[in-house]
């Protein structure tokens, strides 16, 4: 019934030639392989259990910051209750500062090569900072001596006696540290020193003893604080005293108790207006007040008190150079105050951006995440940082000192803020474990931070997320690569790993695989199930399939549990159309697509230097079939052919005679990752259609697979991934015909011009001047 129209091969070297199905390794294969078994903590359906329980930790903590020698002196009670069915023996917990001190293992096992080395990175490794924590005592709520024990930036406490489930335990702790220089050796957190004014802006941050978690999947999480894997932390409530220089201003987690003992009367009455200001911020602190005051002198301390609750960690900021505004941020009904402290060096850019962006990145998550829970969201500004804290952050972005900033600075601003803000939800709130998994934090709020610049700005260059910006990585070096179900101390490529190719894979759920309504309910779901609890992986993946209907063991398999890539390679088009069985239609069509072929064919040979064959020399050698026709039909043709219409049903006859097209492509998997086949087909009328094939089609043979297209157009041009949506590494073998993908080399020379080490601004400036 089908007749070879014509056939149209694409050949393509291969590298899936040779490899076979694996039923063991089939990738669908469900995932209970990799995954922890359901228990009455965590269910199958990725929600908490029926018995989950999780630690608390409530917090009173006296803090001193010493503007003369850069030091932390504090004390706090700690009141740990246990809330597991389990008896404890002790206590453990974090001393992060003492990835500083001089024994440090971090110092210990980076490794380095003469091609890395920096003036700055000689400085790192050569510096004589007296870092890490200074535990003066340990006691119980009587004052009685506890016994500790300092494991490297682990402490474990020895209670007299073991603590009973749903039983408590409060302990006080004094101590003190050393602040580092963050310009000089680094740190999430430490002070910025402005010399020409003698002046110090100071960001802190596991600035005192924390407790650990303790939970059904870890026990005690005490692994180590090498530098890399973040934090793991209990929920509590805070109070938290703060005293500086009495012409400091401080900002921190939680609301401001004492506003009236620290703030002029002017600035009370700009704070209630800020409250209720929706459109633009309001000055708390202004500049010219801020300038002042950078150049006064403390006569006396100020105590700031701030009190938090349900938070699972406490920073805070300050500085006598702060400039301080706020706005309120609504949304579905609540409000936040939205606010940003910043010296005179981050404007321009601050006073313009950094408020208004803090409020809509709460807007924006919320509406894909959760409500946000808090009363205040903060953004503070140092130079060359970027760390998140609960209701804070830390954020860079700096103009030059002319009040000039390149394209690059603005978008970066823009971008670390909306990303710390955002981490107010992964990991403050959505509470996983970042010193086992980076990406449960970084990758799921890189991804909403992608879907809140879209919403800032159109076509916002975001550096991560689009598809097509991870096939770079992707593509690399599998020696260089790991899984992104990595421990968080041992990926290679941190930022690739953690923050884009996790972020992507969700883009690519939710535009691709999923579809944006499923998508956002399930992992809205995640959210809200999680909200102020410990997920894992496991609680993520089974709640994107729980709540959307959709199997995504393959996609969790593939993405994050190898290092494959995706490269799907359109390797041959055949087109073919129905054979009629009419002898007077297929005899005439295959004469035409014989004499084709023999053209075709002669025109190859160049046979014209053969002046007489045998056979044109003795016509004897002829015989019936070089006189018989064979495109010639009779009787029998015509009785075959009745015989067939016969036996045809009406709808057999229709299908017979609608000219259909039909297109057999054969695709292979060069890259690994199985995804769904995304086809632009060009019609010979200009018109264009797309057809979206599930990953599912790869099923039984996860390496090479052929389907059938029936067209009633013919098709001029195919291309898979027109969109450049699924991250294809390949994009040569994606296009029939085969097309050049062109690609850009730029040729650098020196530029000996002037202003050619000048942003934009500063050259239009220049020439403004000029003129």
């Amino acid at each position: 019934m089908k007749r070879a129209f014509y056939i149209i091969t694409l050949l393509v070297c291969s590298t899936s030639i040779g490899q076979k199905n694996d039923p063991e390794n089939n990738k669908f294969k469900q995932m209970k392989d990799l995954m922890a078994t359901p228990n009455v903590y965590r269910t199958a359906a990725g929600a908490p259990g029926h018995q989950y329980y999780q630690q608390k930790a409530d917090y009173k903590i006296s803090v001193e910051l010493d503007d003369e020698n850069q030091k932390i002196t504090g004390e706090e009670y700690i009141t740990y209750t246990n809330n597991s069915p389990d008896q404890l023996e002790y206590l453990w917990l974090q001393l992060d500062q003492n990835m500083r001190a001089q024994t440090s293992d971090s110092k210990k096992i980076s490794t380095e090569t003469m091609e890395d080395m920096s003036f700055w990175s000689i400085a790192r490794m050569t510096n004589d900072f007296d870092g890490g924590f200074k535990i003066v005592e340990v006691t119980d709520a009587s004052g009685s001596p506890l016994k500790f024990t300092i494991n490297k930036t682990m402490m474990r406490i020895d209670m007299a006696r073991s603590l009973a489930s749903k039983g408590t335990f409060t302990f006080k702790i004094k101590w003190w540290y050393n602040i580092n220089d963050r310009m000089k050796i680094g740190g999430r957190s430490g002070y910025e020193y402005f010399s020409d004014e003698g002046n110090y802006l100071y960001t802190i941050a596991q600035f005192f003893p924390r407790m650990c978690v303790y939970n059904d999947v870890e026990g005690w999480q005490n692994k180590q604080f090498l530098g890399r894997g973040e934090f793991t932390l209990p929920f509590g409530d805070y109070e938290v005293k703060i005293t500086v220089p009495n012409n400091h201003v401080v900002a921190a987690t939680g609301e401001l108790q004492n506003s009236t003992s620290v703030m002029s009367k002017a600035q009370l009455d700009r704070m209630k207006q800020a409250k209720t200001s929706k459109d633009k911020p309001v000055m708390i602190v202004t500049p010219e007040e801020a300038l002042k005051n950078e150049k006064s002198k403390a006569d006396g301390k100020k105590t700031w008190v701030f009190k938090a609750k349900n938070v699972r960690d406490f920073a805070f900021a300050s500085s006598k150079k702060f400039i301080w505004d706020a706005m309120d941020a609504e949304y579905n009904g609540k409000h936040t105050l939205a606010m940003s402290f910043y010296p005179k060096e981050g404007n321009p850019l601050w006073e313009q951006y950094s408020t208004r962006i803090v409020a809509h990145t709460i807007k924006t998550y919320s509406k894909f995440t959760i409500d946000y829970p808090y009363p205040v969201a903060i953004s503070v500004h140092s130079n060359h940082i970027g760390m998140e804290y609960p209701m804070i952050c830390f954020n860079g972005g700096r103009p030059e000192a002319d009040g000039t900033y390149s394209e690059q600075t603005k978008y970066g601003m823009w971008g670390v803020i909306i990303h710390e803000v955002g981490h107010n939800f992964f990991p403050m709130i959505i509470n996983s474990d970042e010193r086992q998994w980076t990406w449960m934090d970084e990758g799921l709020n890189t991804f909403v931070q992608y879907l809140t610049q879209e919403e800032w700005e159109r076509d916002y260059p975001s550096r991560r997320g689009p598809a097509y910006k991870i096939v770079d990585y992707m593509k690399g070096d599998k020696s260089n690569i790991s899984p992104i179900m990595t421990n968080s101390e041992s990926i290679f490529q941190f930022g690739n790993n953690a923050y884009g190719k996790p972020a992507t894979a969700l883009n690519i759920l939710r535009e691709t695989v999923m579809g944006r309504e499923l998508f956002d309910y399930a992992f809205k779901i995640y959210c809200e199930r999680w909200k102020f609890k410990h997920p894992s992986p496991e609680d993520f993946f089974r709640t994107m399939e729980d709540a959307s209907g959709v199997d995504l063991d393959w996609f969790w398999r593939g993405w994050f549990y190898t290092t494959d890539h995706v490269d799907i390679s359109l390797d041959n088009v055949r087109l073919y159309t129905l054979n009629t069985g009419n002898p007077e239609i297929e005899k005439k069509w295959q004469k035409e697509q014989d004499a084709q072929r023999n053209k075709f064919i002669g025109d190859l040979r160049n046979d014209t230097a053969i002046v007489k064959t045998m056979d044109e020399e003795y016509p004897e050698l002829l015989d019936f079939y070089d006189k018989w026709d064979p495109y010639s039909f009779d009787s029998y043709d015509l009785e075959q052919y009745n015989r067939l219409q016969e036996r045809l049903s009406k709808k057999d006859k229709e299908i017979l005679e609608s000219n259909y097209l039909f297109y057999q492509l054969d695709f292979s998997n060069q890259g690994g990752l199985v995804m769904p086949i995304i086809i632009k087909f060009t019609y010979e009328d200009g018109t264009e259609e797309v057809e979206r094939i599930p990953a599912e089609i790869w099923k039984h043979n996860n390496f090479q697979i052929s389907k059938v297209f029936i067209k009633k157009k013919e098709v001029v041009s195919i291309e898979v991934d027109p969109f450049l949506e699924t991250a294809d590494t390949e994009l040569d073998n994606n296009n029939w015909p085969r097309k050049v993908i062109p690609s850009r080399y730029k040729l650098f020379m020196e530029r000996k011009t002037k202003g050619h080490n000048m942003n934009p601004m500063q050259r239009a400036k220049s020439l403004e001047e000029e003129k």
